[in-house]
C-alpha cells in the first residue's frame, strides 16, 4: 500500500509531465501549420508540372520514336530504396509505420542487388544494424528543409540511374493526410512512370496542340530532372507535415491521459487521507475508551 508522500510524489511527477506534453503539443502545433502551408502551396505546381510534362512526353515520343533515359524502363535487379523517417519520437506511430512498410517491401522484393538510402535518424539508427547496405543518409535538416535538401538528394538519386549503378529507385515515406491521419506511401520516382506524365494532362490531354521554343525534347530534358527535384522536395513536406502533425496528436493524447493519471491519484489520495484520518480517530477513540474504563476500574 503506497503511503501518502508516495502518491504526492507520483501526483507531482505526472504534473511535471502534463506540462511537457502540453508544451510540446502547442509546438508541435506551430510548426504543423506552417508545414501544412508548404505542404498545400507545392502541390498545384506539381499538379501542372505533371500536366506539361504530358504533353511533352506524348508529343516527343510520337515525333521521334526515341525515349528520354530518365523514362526509360529497365529489367536489372538493383533497387535503391529511399526511406524516410524523423530525426526524433515522440510521434506516436509515425516512425514505426514507415520502417514496417519498407521491411514488408524489402522482404517481398526480388531484386538481388538491394540498397538503401536513409533519410532520418529513426531510419539510419534502426537498419544500419540490419544485413542491407546503407549506400547514403540524411539526418538533422528538417528544422530548416528546404529545396536545397530535395535537389541534393535528387541529383544523387539520377546519377546513380543514368550512370548505370540501379535499376529502379524507389521512395517510402507518410503521406499527409491531416493531423491525425498519415498513411505510409511508396513511390516508383525512378524510372519515371508514364502514369505521372501521360496522367497529368487529364482528359483529352493528348490532342492539346502547343507550339514549343525551343523543341519539346530540349524542354524535356530540362524538366524531367526538375520533376525528380520537385516530386523529392514534394515527399520531404509531406513527411514533415505528417511528422508534427502524428506528434501534435500524440502529446494532446498524452496530455489527456495524464490529466486522467492525476484525477485517479487525486481520488486515491484521498482515499488514503481519509482512511488514515478515520485509523487515527479510532485509535483516539480506543485510547480514550481504554482510560475511562481504567478510571472506572
Amino acid at each position: 500500500m503506497p503511503t501518502l508522500r508516495d502518491i504526492r510524489r507520483r501526483i507531482r511527477s505526472v504534473e511535471s509531465t502534463q506540462k511537457i506534453t502540453r508544451a510540446m503539443k502547442f509546438v508541435a502545433a506551430a510548426k504543423f501549420r506552417r508545414a501544412q502551408e508548404r505542404v498545400l502551396a507545392a502541390r498545384p505546381y506539381a499538379s501542372k508540372m505533371a500536366e506539361l510534362l504530358g504533353h511533352l512526353v506524348t508529343g516527343t515520343d510520337a515525333a521521334e520514336g526515341t525515349v528520354h533515359p530518365l523514362l526509360e524502363e529497365r529489367q536489372g535487379p538493383r533497387r535503391l530504396i529511399c526511406i524516410i523517417t524523423a530525426d526524433k519520437g515522440l510521434a506516436g506511430a509515425f516512425n514505426a509505420n514507415v520502417i514496417r512498410n519498407a521491411l514488408e517491401f524489402i522482404r517481398a522484393s526480388n531484386a538481388t542487388a538491394l540498397t538503401l538510402v536513409v533519410v532520418g535518424r529513426k531510419a539510419r539508427d534502426f537498419y544500419r544494424r540490419r544485413q542491407w547496405t546503407i549506400k547514403r543518409d540524411m539526418i538533422g535538416f528538417w528544422d530548416r528543409l528546404a529545396y536545397s535538401h530535395a535537389t541534393e538528394l535528387a541529383d544523387y538519386f539520377m546519377q546513380q540511374y543514368l550512370e548505370g549503378e540501379v535499376d529502379e529507385v524507389h521512395l517510402i515515406y507518410n503521406r499527409f493526410r491531416s493531423a491525425a491521419v498519415q498513411h505510409p506511401a511508396r513511390e516508383q520516382l525512378l524510372p519515371i512512370p508514364r502514369s505521372h506524365t501521360e496522367g497529368g494532362g487529364g482528359e483529352g490531354a493528348g490532342e492539346v496542340d502547343y507550339i514549343y521554343e525551343p523543341d519539346p525534347r530540349a524542354i524535356l530534358g530540362d524538366l524531367l530532372p526538375r520533376h525528380v527535384r520537385t516530386q523529392v522536395y514534394h515527399v520531404l513536406l509531406e513527411s514533415m507535415a505528417g511528422e508534427h502533425g502524428a506528434r501534435m496528436t500524440a502529446m494532446e493524447a498524452a496530455t489527456a491521459n495524464a490529466k486522467e493519471m492525476i484525477s485517479v491519484l487525486t481520488i486515491q489520495y484521498n482515499k488514503a487521507r481519509q482512511e488514515r484520518i478515520t485509523k487515527e480517530l479510532l485509535d483516539i477513540v480506543g485510547g480514550a475508551e481504554a482510560l475511562k474504563q481504567g478510571a472506572e476500574a
